[in-house]
């Protein structure tokens, strides 16, 4: 079935479960740098895997996304990411900021041009794309919809406390975020800002 197809009106959640989690596992390759985009708490949840895979050598470079800057925090995300990467063993120099982007959307459009600039965009061959679980299909989504069609992309999403494949359903708030997330995607979808495609019901 179409993601287009899908009523976000009567989701069951068996479509929401199918709709964000199946298919996202990491398929361990190597890539020419590591994105992490930002969220309140992406310091605490996405960040370390990011740090892990980049000590690991699946890749040399980490690309912080996000222009946001929370209440209560001095920096805006990507800033902080870096400075908690660099405080974990990641060098310096290996740290890329993008800190404009205020969505998902605007994540990618935004690392377009940190990415040119570090790699020039056709010799990307491959991305590690850091996200939390929830969030890893609307991004991913929105990567083959942005993206140069040559790059490709390997997903490495990470859990919260709340809202995993395994117990979203569990708790009124990773039911929240769930729901809000599925209707976003089908939305998108409908409208042309995301590009369609099957999902396995």
């Amino acid at each position: 079935m179409l993601i287009s197809e899908l009523d976000e009106n009567t989701l069951t959640d068996h479509q929401m479960a199918s709709l964000l989690f199946k298919g996202l596992e990491d398929d361990q390759q190597k890539g020419d740098c590591i994105l992490v985009v930002g969220s309140s708490k992406a310091v605490q949840y996405r960040l370390p895997k990011a740090v892990e895979l980049y000590h690991s050598g699946r890749a040399w470079k980490i690309l912080c996304s996000g222009g946001v800057k929370w209440d209560g925090q001095e920096h805006a995300e990507a800033v902080a990411l870096k400075n908690e990467a660099v405080k974990l063993g990641v060098h310096e120099k290996d740290v890329l900021v993008e800190d404009l982007s205020l969505h998902t959307k605007e994540n990618v459009l935004a690392s377009l041009l940190i990415l040119d600039r570090a790699f020039s965009l056709h010799k990307i061959d491959r991305l590690l794309i850091v996200t939390t679980a929830f969030h890893m299909k609307r991004l991913h989504l929105t990567l083959k919809t942005y993206m140069p069609p040559w790059i490709n992309f390997t997903l490495c999403p990470v859990n919260d406390l709340t809202t995993r494949a395994d117990n979203w359903f569990q708790s009124e708030q990773g039911r929240m975020r769930v729901e809000a997330e599925a209707r976003k995607i089908i939305m998108y979808v409908k409208q042309g800002a995301l590009v369609d495609e099957d999902i396995f019901l």
